[in-house]
């Protein structure tokens, strides 16, 4: 199979994800991202779909733009392409990268941030945009991370004036209902090579 008829199978693939929008399709295969990188931002991106929906539900009172959550989500790691050996290992090449290839190719920069901040959610200007990016990079796998999720949780507690426990238990229900699926989404993205 071409690289392009591979990326194409991860982008369409139904294994019961989300597809991903237009905008970051047209991304994908403007920059030829590998296959593996394809099929790794379709799973967290269809997390992300899943923490927004619970978010809009849940916490219907807080803004948040979905758009751009879904967006980041889709692309967050996109400076991979940039720098393959981090699809295999570890490295934060990418982020910085990722940000620029973004604004290179015309993303505003409300959108191109979530490749920077995916890694960096405590940073003292972080959103609930992009805390939600940072968790559906997480969770996707079934990897729990506690501060992480106290941040979200005190951010929807106090924007939403409910108590930090009770927001806890409900996402943390949430949360191990995503998370096990993750063999699934593990499987789909080891079953395409990060090369051709």
């Amino acid at each position: 199979m071409t690289l392009a008829s591979l990326v194409r199978q991860a982008l369409t693939e139904d294994v019961g994800l989300s597809p991903l929008p237009p905008e970051a399709v047209s991304l994908l295969e403007d920059l030829q991202a590998s296959p593996r990188l394809v099929a790794h931002l379709r799973a967290v991106h269809d997390v992300a779909c899943q923490l927004a929906d619970w978010v809009a539900q849940h916490h219907p009172a807080i803004p948040f733009d979905r758009a751009a959550v879904l967006f980041g989500a889709a692309t967050h790691d996109i400076g991979k392409v940039l720098h393959p050996d981090e699809l295999s290992g570890p490295g934060s090449a990418h982020e910085p990268a990722g940000h620029t290839l973004l604004l290179s190719r015309g993303v505003p920069e409300h959108l191109a941030r979530f490749a920077r901040t995916h890694a960096s959610w405590t940073a003292d200007d972080v959103t609930i945009e992009d805390l939600l990016v940072s968790l559906a990079d997480k969770v996707w796998k079934a990897k729990r991370v506690e501060d992480l999720e106290r941040l979200i949780t005190t951010h929807l507690a106090t924007t939403s004036g409910q108590e930090p426990w009770e927001v806890f238990l409900a996402l943390d229900d949430e949360l191990d209902r995503i998370a096990s699926r993750a063999d699934v989404r593990l499987a789909f993205q080891s079953s395409y090579p990060i090369t051709a």
